[in-house]
């Protein structure tokens, strides 16, 4: 009988972890036609089949759920990119590799890029200060990989950190550019590609070159 109480927790929490990430899909499902401001609880929940009430017991507000969001498509990118970075390979391959995880990111979860590229600007203060929070976190931890490189060597912290800041705006612009075109368009998605390449390319380029003023 004693093992009954922990078992039964044990199903309770996990039957609140199901319900908290399907309002979170029902979210982000419902933000590919809109934005943040202008969504209600109300049409989350009763995608889910809960009452509003239920709502509050994962989030206090919308803006919190939408904070939730940021992290989970975030998270996933910070993975990749980081993975990419940590691989001693030389510039060239380094700028094929992100670039390709960036596309394969995009096709894995538009909603999630979707989502960021709306509401990196949008109405929900809390929102655009959680993404902002993220790619500076995300622009330390390039920064960190990127301070380790021979070719970084004499260089500033300062000037590593802005380094960094050029190479995750440059991501995020990709990845908005691969968003936006046609997926039955090989073309197109190997315009973007060659693209994001070749000003991957000039930054590297100037990066062997630089010298702080």
């Amino acid at each position: 009988m004693t093992s009954s109480t922990p078992a039964g927790l044990g199903v309770r929490q996990a039957q609140k972890l199901k319900t908290r990430q399907a309002l979170l899909d029902a979210a982000l499902k419902l933000l590919e036609e809109q934005s943040l401001s202008s969504l209600g609880l109300r049409e989350v929940t009763r995608v889910v089949g809960v009452a509003p009430a239920a709502f509050y017991r994962h989030f206090r507000d919308m803006a919190e759920l939408g904070v939730a969001l940021v992290e989970e498509s975030l998270g996933s990118l910070h993975v990749m990119i980081r993975a990419v970075l940590a691989e001693q390979q030389e510039a060239e391959e380094v700028i094929d590799r992100s670039v390709e995880a960036v596309a394969d990111h995009v096709r894995l979860h538009p909603a999630h890029v979707r989502f960021i590229a709306r509401e990196r600007h949008g109405g929900v203060r809390a929102v655009r200060e959680a993404i902002a929070a993220e790619l500076r976190r995300f622009g330390d931890e390039v920064a960190d990989a990127l301070a380790g490189q021979e070719v970084s060597r004499g260089w500033s912290a300062e000037d590593v950190r802005m380094l960094a800041g050029l190479y995750v705006d440059h991501l995020v612009m990709t990845a908005s550019a691969f968003l936006e075109a046609s997926a039955d368009d090989p073309e197109e998605q190997r315009a973007i590609a060659d693209t994001a390449r070749r000003q991957l390319r000039l930054i590297s380029l100037g990066r062997r070159h630089w010298r702080a003023a």
